[in-house]
């Protein structure tokens, strides 16, 4: 493993089932340092889409008790599958480059992220390091400082700030344009999310033990697709939030064991922004970290590498001077 440096910045995505703003004519604006004020402009298509989706996942909630065990299961494993894609995938591998990953495992990762839907790894990938170097001013997607609603998921129902878009552009993105998976999956990452996070994981139950595709469709594809957003959208929201900051009181990103559970392993946030490119986001390892767990093995399969982590002394001198006194070491 590699040590790193220490460093400040953290958070996670949208969903592509909403209108894309990624490609909104470049306008000259004033740089993010400079407070301005811009007109909120709600899209109405994405309210409506996710207040169908969210009723839906109610909905799915009620076809639990008629649902198979096996598609039960199938349903946890679509889960755990789609959520990778976004924390080993879109997030620690593509965004933050903590790790190195041969093809076969890209490729994993990148059909895993299609099954997550939300945004294609380029613009993931985008939005994150535009997050991370601005994080929680008007040029952070989903600025927490503008209050839960909107970090959780109001800032997919609005128009994208100006500086958002601005500072977007400006970034360094030429490892992920010089990925021939990451542009491959962006090339065609409408059909494979039909394939993935829709096809897929309903009509394999249909077709293997008899589920009906009603069921199919709610629980395995609508419920799960919920859940795996929301958990995505806690560690935006509650973990910037609530919590103890035992590495960086100066900032407002926090360690929180509920969305550690939802987002499987994501929610040692205060250690994230306080070090980024640790590839397990945490001090403790594998400790609640099921992402952690999968990059370790997929090091020993032999299909990663060269992860970058914090050394111990370095994590706790940074605890002693700005954290809030709350640094446990285990």
């Amino acid at each position: 493993m590699t040590a790193v440096d220490d460093g400040c910045a953290g958070t996670l995505g949208g969903s592509a089932l909403l209108e894309d703003e990624c490609h909104l004519k470049h306008t000259h604006t004033h740089s993010h340092t400079q407070h301005r004020e811009a007109p909120m402009v709600v899209v109405w298509r994405n309210v409506v889409l996710m207040s169908v989706l969210h009723t839906a996942a109610v909905y799915a909630l009620v076809l639990i008790p008629s649902a198979s065990t096996y598609t039960l299961l199938w349903t946890v494993v679509c889960f755990v599958f789609s959520a990778l894609g976004i924390t080993a995938g879109a997030h620690r591998l593509w965004s933050h480059r903590s790790y190195k990953a041969s093809l076969p495992l890209r490729i994993f990762l990148a059909v895993a992220n299609s099954m997550a839907f939300q945004n294609d790894i380029y613009e993931w990938s985008r939005d994150h390091r535009v997050h991370h170097k601005y994080s929680e001013t008007d040029a952070d997607p989903h600025n927490a400082s503008r209050g839960f609603f909107f970090a959780h998921i109001g800032w997919l129902l609005v128009r994208k700030h100006p500086d958002v878009i601005e500072n977007g552009q400006k970034l360094e993105l030429s490892d992920l344009k010089n990925d021939r998976v990451v542009m491959f999956q962006r090339r065609y990452y409408k059909t494979s999310v039909v394939v993935m996070c829709f096809l897929i994981p309903a009509m394999l139950p249909w077709f293997l033990w008899a589920e009906s595709l009603w069921v199919g469709f709610f629980v395995p594809v609508l419920l799960r697709y919920t859940l795996v957003l929301n958990a995505t959208w806690l560690v935006n929201s509650a973990a910037h939030m609530w919590g103890n900051r035992p590495y960086n009181m100066n900032i407002n990103p926090r360690e929180n064991r509920f969305v550690t559970f939802s987002a499987i392993g994501e929610g040692f946030h205060n250690y994230h922004h306080t070090f980024p490119y640790d590839y397990a986001t945490s001090e403790f390892g594998c400790k609640l970290n099921l992402t952690t767990c999968f990059i370790d093995l997929m090091c020993v399969l032999g299909l990663a590498k060269d992860r970058h982590r914090v050394p111990t002394d370095l994590v706790r001198a940074r605890a002693k001077r700005t954290g809030d006194g709350s640094h446990r070491t285990g």
